[in-house]
């Protein structure tokens, strides 16, 4: 079995969301748009599709794709280990890029061996406990403008079924400060609003001073929160020791840190976090962030997943600890989640009334696509 194409292009739509400065996401006007994807195609006939996650388009066409004709897809772990020292010398083969080739590489894996991916990868449970993660604050009316908008819109998630809300609260450029009494005042009313049996996790402003961090935590423990994700700069490990010590609460972290698994082990072996943090389009893929798993198995610690993409989906089903959820959304007042994007014919992480999401169960890492609206729509 060998590659013979690879090809990555863009997919047009019109979308509604539009990014701030800092890449934050809010609904916006609708405008034209693009989304990525990336086909790698075997003497066969099988092929394997990543779609999303911010990949170069251009370093995938240049780069990977001629590095990989001929090569055996399924020697994922020689083609990754490849690519990664590849990324030394070409700054825009991100993590999220290499996330890309990898993805597709474990769809085929999938297809060839007629098994979803996460039994490839050992197999733990068929569905996992979804947290509804909410989008980051905004001053838009009717959207997530102040304590009381996170509250209500708490309220219609547990109603929807979720038992576990993730808030992101206001953050630069859309306010001139991040304000960890105004982070606390919309906890404290979403606290009030669903009551003591819904968990609940905060991930702020990641650039938060200690004293600010310290601050949140132990208004957070006050408030029964679960944990606090990536309050502070993520390259000093010393202020994320300092603040773990002085805390019950559980600190979650790192989630952009570069360094894959290298980099967790430097904050597992500093003892800087409680939960560990990893996701696959920040990590460089599914291979990356099993290692990255294997690592928190070793010294007892959970790892929690970033994002709710297909790919974490699928670790989660095979993971033998906790990742406890996976992160499903992002939500917001005026997006509807369940709709799914007119690439795909089915959202891949639909959830049921108790909160449960199923691992996909079709071969391959289970894309629904809609096939038609991509070609007809390539750029």
């Amino acid at each position: 079995m060998k590659i013979v194409k690879a090809e990555a292009f863009n997919i047009h739509f019109i979308s509604n969301m539009v990014r701030d400065g800092e890449g934050h996401s809010h609904p916006g006007k609708p405008h034209d748009a693009l989304w990525p994807m990336f086909v790698i195609t075997c003497d066969d006939g099988t092929e394997g599709y990543a779609i999303g996650g911010r990949m170069e388009v251009d370093i995938l066409n240049s780069v990977v794709a001629p590095a990989i004709i001929g090569e055996d897809p399924l020697m994922r772990e020689k083609i990754w280990q490849r690519m990664r020292t590849w990324q030394r010398l070409h700054p825009a083969f991100t993590d999220r890029t290499l996330n890309a080739l990898d993805l597709a590489l474990w769809d085929i894996a999938g297809k060839t061996a007629g098994q979803p991916v996460y039994k490839l990868l050992g197999g733990y449970r068929h569905e996992v406990p979804a947290y509804g993660s909410i989008m980051v604050g905004d001053n838009i009316p009717g959207g997530l403008d102040t304590p009381q908008a996170y509250a209500d819109y708490a309220l219609k998630l547990v109603e929807r079924g979720y038992k576990a809300i993730k808030l992101h609260t206001w953050m630069p450029p859309l306010i001139p400060k991040a304000d960890p009494v105004l982070d606390i005042q919309a906890c404290r009313m979403v606290r009030e609003a669903v009551g003591p049996d819904i968990a609940l996790m905060l991930d702020p402003y990641h650039d938060y001073s200690r004293q600010e961090a310290y601050y949140l935590a132990k208004e957070l423990e006050k408030l029964d929160f679960l944990w606090l994700e990536e309050p502070m700069d993520e390259n000093s490990i010393a202020s994320y020791q300092w603040l773990q010590a002085k805390t019950k609460l559980a600190i979650c972290g790192p989630e952009t840190a570069g360094g894959k698994v290298q980099n967790r082990a430097m904050w597992v072996t500093a003892n800087a976090a409680d939960i560990g943090r990893a996701g696959t389009e920040t990590m460089g893929g599914i291979t990356s962030v099993m290692k990255i798993v294997h690592l928190y198995e070793a010294y007892g610690m959970a790892v929690e997943l970033h994002g709710g993409t297909i790919g974490n989906l699928h670790i989660l089903g095979a993971m033998g600890i906790p990742g406890q959820y996976y992160e499903r959304g992002m939500h917001h007042p005026l997006i509807d989640y369940e709709i799914p994007k007119p690439w795909f014919n089915s959202i891949y992480d639909p959830m049921d009334e108790e909160g449960m999401v199923p691992i996909p169960q079709t071969p391959g890492l289970g894309w629904d696509l809609n096939m038609e609206y991509i070609l007809a729509n390539r750029r």
